[in-house]
């Protein structure tokens, strides 16, 4: 047997053996990393760099839109589209025909009908496409009746430093992967496909650690180098369904989505100390853990004092400003640090799912605009509020119930 031969038979073992941990136990849209056992012909580098995450897929047909309870990727492209004044209903609708196609397509790693390079959709690595309506879309198509109370502009804060080219927005696509590439060629695809109707208004990319930097289900960490999500809603809680899903109406199924990118002073943040890090979050920036308990996920004691008779976590740091009257969580988080380089910009794309803004996030927003100490190096510069209609079968397109 030659040494060629032979390296390939290895290499084949191998691949298929991490195959199957990284694809072992996973349901659609929450592949895992992990390592593999190889031979001892090849190096761990090797059996990485073979290792199947580009075949990954997520479906992009059911009840609910992919991209929302999937596990996040490490990459993702937030894109806002306006529509043409010139498109109405049915432009509308042969628009999310084609979007949908596209998507079910590029999602399982197919180039879509249109698509020039339909190469670089042959490694999917788990993308998912998802949509989101604004209040203009949804009155073309449907009347201003249509519109869900809370699909409009969030209500002003004071911290608030908004600029018109990072909000608002008739049609958003939120593209995501585990591969750069991927990324980039979807978004070019689905603008390339919406140009007939719409022009963009923003593009807005954003990065989480690579897949595999991590043990899977680790807390991501923004720029500050704090844990960023701890509290959060999962499927399966109890109360994930009421607080995340919409029951009624052409919405039933979906969820509504908001966008708020959090440009982070890292300068500034340099200046402080680690205990003035720790007191502003309320938690230890080493491990995530509240300053009253040892691991991350413990409950947080907001009652107890230190020896000066002060409370340990005080009451102007996020952590306790974030925290109402009922301490589960009213959304689901899922951010994405950013860096603007030609800007010289840099900080966090912070989304949020709930079944309704005003009940979801306002709440907890007002809070942090009152008080919330991290205010002093954080500042919103963009805000953007979508609907997210349910998910729709195969050979029916995403927002079909809207035209019902």
């Amino acid at each position: 047997m030659s040494d060629l031969t032979r390296r390939r038979m290895l290499l084949s073992g191998a691949f298929a053996g991490a195959g199957g941990l990284v694809l072992a136990g996973c349901s659609a849209g929450e592949g895992r990393g992990g390592s593999a056992s190889t031979s001892a012909d090849l190096s761990p580098e090797e059996v990485l760099a073979h290792a199947p995450v580009g075949t990954e897929t997520v479906p992009f047909h059911g009840r609910h839109q992919a991209g929302i309870t999937t596990t996040p990727q490490a990459f993702a492209s937030l894109i806002a589209l306006d529509l043409n004044d010139d498109t109405g209903r049915e432009e509308i609708r042969r628009l999310l025909r084609v979007l949908s196609d596209d998507a079910a397509r590029l999602t399982q790693g197919r180039g879509a009908l249109a698509d020039t390079e339909p190469e670089l959709a042959s490694a999917p690595a788990r993308l998912t496409v998802t949509l989101g309506f604004g209040p203009e879309l949804v009155r073309r198509v449907a009347g201003a009746e249509a519109v869900p109370g809370w699909l409009r502009p969030l209500p002003a804060f004071d911290i608030d430093e908004l600029r018109e080219e990072w909000s608002g927005g008739d049609l958003l696509l939120q593209i995501a992967a585990d591969d750069r590439v991927t990324v980039a060629h979807a978004a070019r695809v689905l603008v390339k496909s919406s140009r007939t109707w719409t022009s963009v208004r923003w593009r807005q990319p954003g990065f989480r650690r690579a897949r595999g930097s991590e043990a899977p289900g680790t807390t991501m960490r923004n720029l500050f180098g704090q844990v960023d999500g701890t509290v959060n809603l999962r499927p399966g809680d109890e109360d994930f369904d009421a607080q995340v899903w919409a029951a009624d109406g052409w919405m039933a199924g979906g969820t509504s989505f908001v966008l708020r990118r959090i440009r982070m002073d890292l300068d500034e943040w340099d200046r402080v100390d680690r205990s003035a890090r720790d007191s502003a979050l309320g938690r230890r920036q080493s491990d995530g853990a509240p300053l009253t308990g040892e691991d991350e996920h413990d409950e947080p004691d907001f009652a107890a004092l230190g020896p000066h008779g002060f409370p340990v976590i005080p009451e102007f740091s996020h952590i306790a400003r974030a925290r109402g009257e009922d301490p589960r969580p009213t959304m689901l988080r899922r951010a994405y640090n950013y860096e603007d380089e030609a800007a010289g910009e840099a900080g966090l794309l912070f989304i949020a799912f709930q079944a309704d803004v005003d009940t979801g996030f306002v709440p907890v927003q007002r809070r942090l605009d009152e008080l919330d100490i991290l205010n002093q190096w954080t500042t919103p510069v963009g805000s953007a509020v979508f609907a997210l209609p349910p998910g729709c079968e195969e050979g029916r397109f995403v927002g079909e119930t809207l035209f019902v």
